[in-house]
């Protein structure tokens, strides 16, 4: 049923935690990790750029490079992928376009003020998503 499984990564601490279970769910289920993570585009990206910081783009590869050696250490069949755009309407794309049976993605559990302000990306993957969403809580 799950052969093929989208894991979208930021390399957040919530990101992280999504990529253990998406490893452990791929080698128990026997199925492939597609790993993609987004070089954000659009409107509040530029908002979120920290200027000091390395670049969108390096990020987003180190952020899929991560995921795919943590992948590759449990003996986890994964490819790697990075976009460029609005990070949910990318995963959901890549979902539509390429065959994947459930997305895993993390979230940080914002709520109030926090999440009205900045909405959720989690949150908008899970109601546009063509397949079953999975999220993962950061606990810290």
């Amino acid at each position: 049923m799950y052969q093929d499984l989208l894991l979208a990564t930021d390399g957040s601490d919530a990101a992280h935690r999504a990529t253990e279970h998406g490893i452990e769910l791929a080698r128990g289920l026997e199925a492939d990790l597609h790993v993609l993570s987004v070089s954000e585009d659009g409107p509040q990206a530029a908002e979120k750029q920290d200027r000091l910081r390395s670049d969108p783009e390096d990020e987003a590869v180190a952020a899929a490079e991560h995921a795919k050696e943590s992948a590759d250490r449990e003996g986890v069949e994964a490819t790697t992928d990075v976009r460029h755009g609005v990070p949910q309407e990318q995963i959901v794309d890549y979902a539509e376009t390429n065959d994947v049976d459930m997305i895993i993605v993390g979230t940080a559990g914002r709520s109030g003020l926090d999440h009205l302000i900045s909405g959720s990306v989690a949150e908008e993957i899970v109601r546009n998503a063509p397949v079953p969403v999975l999220t993962v809580r950061d606990d810290s």
